[in-house]
């Protein structure tokens, strides 16, 4: 079957409806606009696509007025690429300019603003960070005196919890080509492989079968089960009753899928059949639960009932899913702490989690969407029953 590649890139339409969206926002909370310093914000407003961001030595700046379209001011090696997105007003200076980075033009930008006692927001709380020097911030702010900065994270947050039909055609097709490659685990993984091995095998496959990049693949493997997560692979081969599992966040058109997959080498135990079948059974109550007006602390406790059958206090990951999209984790949270609203197209991984037996853990996790009333699966979801390879 062939596989249906959505259109990549969006139409103009996507960014006036985002920018629609910032703007009654911030006319609600009296902003005047949002001063937004990191790649998935640019990147949501604007279009703009680099991976040139894994350098850290210039800082990129993108102002979303109250009214009107947004304004870039970046280094001059982004002029080209951000003139083929909607951005018209594009101002650069040329980059890296340790005494000047940016700071004249942003203060020129924001004069009126000043001049009035104006606000500008900026994201400020969990999650968010500022993607320029500190010390560049506080120049700024003395330039600018009678500006208040305010936190936006609430606007920012609101809006990229919840996702286009547009961006969640690119989130289901990565979910799907990765989906497809687990399914052929059988020919990538085998007793007597060594894990970096193993990583390399799932990483050729991804590519091959069409995703754009892997920025994040993680996992584990141990006799029985895994007590780590989140090291690099090592040359340890894979031997008969070992657990192995892969996390992995391939991306297409810059959006993410972020799920696992176990597999026991050869043959598996008891204790990890139970376990397994316990986090399936979560699984189907965080499906359940996953329907529009459910909080994500009721989320969280819907699957946290079943794995505690196995782990009663509680195996420490901190949370049993998230928010997905541009990033491999966004908001909200499937934790104790966290009473967002589940809405309608917001994408989100659950991710259940127990620990058993000597030291050991599984995760198992999916993707999907909240619709009203079921939600989608956007991850092709694991067999019912531990599988066994190699």
């Amino acid at each position: 079957m062939t596989r249906q590649v959505p259109p990549r890139g969006f139409p103009v339409i996507e960014f006036e409806r985002r920018l629609a969206g910032a703007q009654r926002a911030m006319a609600a909370a009296k902003l005047d606009g949002l001063l937004l310093t990191t790649e998935p914000e640019l990147r949501y407003f604007s279009g703009f696509r680099t991976l040139f961001w894994q350098s850290p030595t210039r800082p990129w700046f993108l102002f979303v007025p109250r009214e009107g379209k947004p304004v870039a001011v970046i280094p001059e090696i982004g002029a080209a690429l951000m003139r083929r997105t909607w951005v018209d007003d594009i101002r650069t200076w040329s980059a890296p300019r340790p005494d000047d980075d940016g700071l004249s033009l942003l203060a020129d930008l924001f004069a009126p603003i000043d001049g009035r006692r104006g606000r500008i927001g900026i994201p400020m709380g969990h999650e968010t960070m500022l993607r320029m020097p500190l010390n560049d911030f506080a120049r700024l702010r003395t330039m600018l005196p009678s500006i208040e900065f305010a936190d936006a994270t609430p606007i920012v947050r609101s809006l990229r919890m919840v996702k286009s039909e547009a961006e969640i055609a690119k989130i289901a097709h990565v979910c799907d080509i990765v989906s497809e490659v687990f399914e052929d685990a059988a020919s990538l993984f085998h007793q007597g492989q060594p894990l970096v091995e193993a990583f390399r095998a799932f990483r050729i496959a991804c590519i091959g079968r069409g995703t754009d990049d892997i920025p994040f693949l993680a996992g584990g493997a141990g006799p029985g089960g895994y007590d780590d997560i989140i090291s690099p692979p090592s040359d340890r081969v894979l031997a008969a009753g070992d657990v192995l599992m892969l996390d992995t966040g391939n991306t297409f058109d810059g959006y993410f899928c972020d799920f696992d997959r176990n597999f026991a080498i050869g043959r598996a135990d008891d204790e990890s059949q139970r376990a397994y079948e316990t986090l399936n059974r979560s699984m189907d109550a965080g499906l359940a639960a996953a329907r529009p007006g459910t909080t994500c602390r009721e989320l969280h406790r819907a699957m946290r009932a079943v794995t505690a059958e196995i782990d009663p206090n509680g195996q420490e990951v901190g949370r049993f899913g998230h928010g997905l999209g541009m990033q491999l984790t966004e908001w909200p949270s499937h934790a104790e702490f966290d009473e967002t609203v589940l809405v309608e197209n917001m994408t989100l991984t659950l991710e259940p989690s127990l620990a058993y037996g000597e030291g050991r853990f599984m995760v198992f996790e999916e993707n999907i969407v909240v619709r009203d009333g079921a939600p989608q699966m956007l991850t092709r979801r694991a067999p019912s029953i531990l599988p066994v390879i190699g």
